[in-house]
């Protein structure tokens, strides 16, 4: 039985009760411990070294490695056996180096567990570790504690608590006692959840469900949980090995038996498979992959965007669907006034950025001068009955209090007001605290000979105080039904609204400042605050619509409040494509073809569930997307591990998401994604340019087989000079070709489709023709050179420098799918100008070294045959130049029809 399961059988067993009594006692509490084990999150169960090396070999890529390494051992080729063991250790170890960060999302989450807690047992307050903490215990929370398991509250006094990390917003949530036995409505304002923070106040109540049976548990065991999607890239990678395995093992099998019939011997039969064997496996792809998703990631680096697992780079560039966070990713995690909205109507905007030291009060261009100072006083107001601080060190601003008060200061600062300085003028002689029940703050400040009041606090309780509201150079009788109709109308664009007033008594500082003063107050106008919206998001959102990325919002913010931010976002949405967390519990409970009804229509998901959103991802991807999900909360960290590719924030992210996530985006900049799309498309271009490459020249080779073997000719070219050209010659050019720069278009073209497989009618045509040129021109010089009494070691020299030739002009070739290699530039790529003479430099050395003269059967050849052999070359690059001017002449005729 798992822990998860006692602690849920105990939170079952002791019902909730809602007096504060005497607690557990000793007793009790260890002999609860005993049978539902300690208040902790799930160690990771990690590998060992040994281990995570073994599976590094758990790969199609690595399979058709060692499969070269078999077939080199076979021919008792130790050198070349050797040159792959090096390359596949130099893999695994690599990947052992990536792969052992992969486990600390339930280490991150265990750094959010409280060392100690405060409960009552038998009757004395005592400070306990909070490991030992029982479903049962009553426990005492404080402001500054995080919370350290799920408790019933049954006495608050002005409690608060930032929940963020779990449910996606940024509002605190004010809490209240229990009664009775929770409803589902009423579980999160009377319960406090393990992990989240205490901003303010301070309670006690029951713990319910501790270690992995509380909420921040059950997220701990669903981000330990394997994947439930595969890289794209390995998807696509898994089809083409499954495609060269039928090939081989058909061509084989025909070729055998066509052996057999011609009275082959079985040394002769033997020989003939492997090299058939080694002609059609592409042994330089994996390392040629690798080189390509390295440089995308040096690149990516650069735009701020970190991979921490190497699949994820063609992953990003492969993604149809974008489901986002709302809160620190879209938007900047900070409530901020951003509106302020004075009695006659007159509205003014407060400007978003952190830096305090700036004056951004202004008006939309027709507000008066003095409605800026009439925001000023408002913001007197807001900035005195305040228990917020802020406090500039040398790395900046820090925040202490609540969210709203401190964004409240914040705009106070920014307009020139700060607190400190108001004091001077103003010095405090009085306080209410705000408390949910009151639903206001108020302050008293001597000034003069009278006694200043300044209240902020909800909309309507406000509106009841005052008996006047401020119109500029005067106060008239206040419209109760105008203030509250701009309230709503703001409450409508999802911000949170406050409300402040003003008034004067001449009672003298005695203690008799209380809540009887607070009437026939002056109105002073309204503050609305929003977590708002990242400046560079709404354009990247363009950028990804314009590449045929489609994004959804999936937040626990209210749907009102996601709806308005999703449109000041850019995000394309009708009301119907709202959909709500009640909406996806249904249609889960119906089934997974209702709920992928749903999220086939949805675009804007509020009010969901840490287990919604993972739930909503995965019918993304039953839906047929490949799915990119960001984020920077606990909230966040399943759906980030199960999604094809997850993006978590870096600056402000938590660490369980970035440990959860494929891609870190350093600067929390939604644009920064667009860009790794773009260098992800780059990538998986490169990867198909190295395939097309190697199974051009594969199947070339195979086709020399298919050509001499049944006509009675010699093996046309041997194991070892095969594994020559595939791994040596050719590995060298495949760097090259896989660091080719971006061709500028990549955004403006549609994601590739989910089932789209590598081999697409393009590429399968150029392989045939490409084929048919080198393979047929192959077969054709070594059947003339037979012929004209060459021996078969000196055509067989003269194929194989041939087929290195055709390699160099074929690579040249394999630049771009659609744009001409002449118009691409010469110099775009140096390190192609320098590998393709490498390669050609290295096979002319190997016909002068001794050794490897003796290995491959090689010798030097005469000027002459070298022209023959370039001009013959040269026509594999004439013909894919062709069919791509053919292929651009179509598609501009067909644009003209259009």
């Amino acid at each position: 039985m798992t822990s998860s399961t006692v602690a849920d059988r105990a939170s079952r067993k002791h019902e909730v009760d809602v007096s504060d009594g005497a607690g557990l006692s000793d007793e009790e509490a260890r002999s609860r411990f005993a049978r539902v084990g300690p208040n902790t999150l799930p160690e990771p169960q990690a590998s060992s070294l040994t281990t995570t090396f073994l599976r590094q070999f758990r790969s199609p890529l690595i399979y058709i490695l060692l499969a070269a390494t078999v077939v080199s051992l076979l021919l008792s080729d130790v050198r070349d056996a050797l040159f792959i063991g090096i390359v596949l250790v130099a893999n695994a170890v690599i990947g052992t180096f990536q792969e052992h960060s992969a486990g600390k999302a339930a280490l991150a989450l265990r750094k959010l567990e409280q060392p100690k807690a405060s409960v009552i047992r038998d009757g004395r307050m005592r400070e306990i570790d909070a490991r030992l903490l029982v479903p049962g215990d009553l426990v005492v929370l404080e402001a500054g504690a995080r919370v350290p398991a799920d408790i019933v509250l049954t006495t608050v006094t002005d409690l608060v608590c930032d929940e963020s990390l779990l449910t996606g917003e940024a509002a605190p949530v004010h809490k209240t006692a229990a009664l009775s036995q929770l409803s589902t409505e009423g579980r999160r304002r009377h319960m406090a959840f393990a992990g989240t923070l205490v901003t303010r106040g301070r309670g006690r109540g029951v713990a319910t469900a501790t270690g992995t049976g509380s909420e921040i548990g059950k997220i701990a065991a669903e981000i330990g949980k394997a994947s439930l999607t595969k890289p794209p890239l390995l998807v696509r990678l898994e089809r083409f090995s499954r495609l060269i395995a039928w090939v081989v093992a058909t061509v084989v099998v025909l070729l055998v038996l066509v052996g057999i019939a011609r009275a082959m011997t079985l040394n002769e039969l033997f020989m003939m498979s492997v090299g058939l064997a080694v002609s059609a496996i592409p042994e330089g792809l994996p390392v040629a992959i690798s080189v390509a998703l390295a440089i995308s990631m040096r690149r990516m680096a650069k735009a701020h965007v970190i991979v921490r697992r190497m699949p994820a780079v063609e992953s990003l560039g492969s993604c149809t669907m974008i489901a986002t966070d709302k809160t620190g990713t879209l938007t900047l995690n900070e409530l901020t006034v951003t509106d302020i909205r004075l009695p006659d109507g007159t509205d003014l905007i407060c400007d978003t950025g952190v830096n305090l030291d700036a004056c951004t009060i202004r008006g939309d261009g027709s507000a008066p001068e003095e409605a800026r100072w009439r925001a000023v006083a408002l913001l007197k107001a807001a900035s005195l009955p305040n228990e917020g601080s802020l406090v500039k060190g040398d790395n900046g601003w820090t925040a202490i209090g609540d969210t709203v008060d401190v964004a409240l200061l914040a705009a106070a600062y920014k307009a020139g007001l700060p607190r400190e300085e108001i004091e001077v003028d103003y010095p405090v002689v009085a306080r209410i605290p705000y408390e949910p029940e009151i639903k206001y703050a108020a302050s008293f400040h001597r000034h003069g000979d009278c006694v200043r009041i300044f209240v902020k606090g909800a909309a309507e309780t406000l509106i009841d105080m005052a008996d006047r509201m401020d119109m500029g150079d005067r106060a008239e009788p206040i419209d109760r039904q105008a203030l509250l109709r701009q309230k709503e109308e703001m409450a409508a664009r999802g911000l949170r609204v406050l409300a402040f007033a003003e008034g004067e008594t001449a009672m003298e500082a005695d203690g008799g400042f209380g809540r009887h003063l607070l009437v026939d107050l002056v109105f002073l106008g309204l503050a609305g605050m929003q977590d708002p919206i990242r400046p560079e998001v709404p354009k990247a959102i363009r950028d990804c619509h314009t590449a045929g990325v489609e994004v959804a919002m999936v937040t626990g913010d209210d749907p009102r409040t996601a709806a308005a931010i999703a449109a000041e976002a850019g995000l394309r949405f009708t009301g119907d494509q709202v959909v709500t967390g009640d909406e996806v519990r249904s249609a889960e409970e119906q089934g997974h073809s209702s709920l992928d009804k749903l999220t086939r229509r949805g675009r804007i998901y509020a009010r969901v569930a840490p287990s919604q959103k993972l739930a909503i991802v995965l019918s993304f991807a039953r839906n047929g997307h490949f799915v990119a999900v960001t984020g920077d909360g606990i909230n966040d960290a399943p759906a980030l591990k199960h999604a094809h590719i997850g993006v978590a924030m870096g600056r402000k992210g938590t660490e369980v998401a970035k440990e959860s996530a494929d891609i870190v985006i350093t600067d929390d900049n939604f644009a920064s994604i667009v860009s790794g799309i773009k260098e992800g498309r780059v990538a998986y271009a490169n990867i198909r340019k190295v395939i097309f490459m190697l199974m051009s020249t594969g199947a070339a080779e195979l086709v020399l087989f298919l050509l001499a073997i049944p006509l009675g000719m010699p093996m046309p070219l041997l194991p070892v000079q095969l594994l020559w050209l595939n791994l040596v010659t050719n590995g060298i050019q495949d760097i090259a070709l896989a660091s080719e720069h971006p061709e500028g278009d990549e955004l403006s073209r549609p994601p590739r489709r989910p089932s789209e497989p590598i081999f697409d009618q393009v590429m399968i045509r150029r392989i045939w023709q490409s084929t048919l040129v080198m393979g047929g021109g192959g077969f054709a010089m070594f059947y003339l050179a037979l012929q004209q009494g060459y021996s078969e070691s000196e055509a067989r020299n003269l194929l194989l420098l041939l087929f290195v030739l055709f390699e160099n002009f074929q690579t040249f070739a394999s630049r771009s799918e659609r744009r001409s290699v002449f118009a691409l530039g010469v110099l775009a790529n140096p390190l192609l100008l320098t590998c393709i003479p490498a390669a050609q430099a290295l096979h002319i050395a190997a016909m002068y070294t001794p050794l490897l003269r003796e290995t491959l059967q090689v010798s030097p050849i005469s000027l002459s045959e070298w022209a023959i052999l370039l001009l013959a070359a040269s026509s594999v690059l004439l013909v894919m130049e062709f069919d791509k001017w053919r292929a651009r002449r179509g598609e501009r005729s067909a644009q003209s029809a259009r």
